[in-house]
């Protein structure tokens, strides 16, 4: 199980490609935060957009969930509103079970 909520069905072949390899990293931490992402936003990203989200894909998993955590500065070439937004979709203000 992947654990994708989406269909791909609707999807373009590069879109659907992407779709996978967000919910296939290789540590399950990553699956969830880039799979959880690409389910939400992959069928409304711009070529552009999804291009950046295509080089977010090859960076290794330790480096981007450093960066995603904080614990890391992010290199200013993935300093993106892609990436920003992709940190933005998995920061809550509040309680999650309320």
């Amino acid at each position: 199980m992947t654990g994708t909520t989406r269909s791909s069905a609707d999807l373009d072949i590069r879109r659907r490609r992407v779709l996978f390899r967000s919910w296939h990293r290789g540590i399950r931490e990553m699956d969830l935060l880039m799979g959880q992402f690409a389910d939400a936003r992959i069928g409304e990203m711009t070529d552009a957009e999804l291009d950046i989200y295509e080089a977010l894909i090859e960076v290794p998993d330790r480096d981007l969930f450093r960066w995603l955590t904080g614990e890391d500065p992010v290199p200013e070439n993935y300093d993106t509103p892609v990436f920003h937004d992709l940190k933005g979709f998995h920061q809550h203000s509040g309680p999650i079970n309320v």
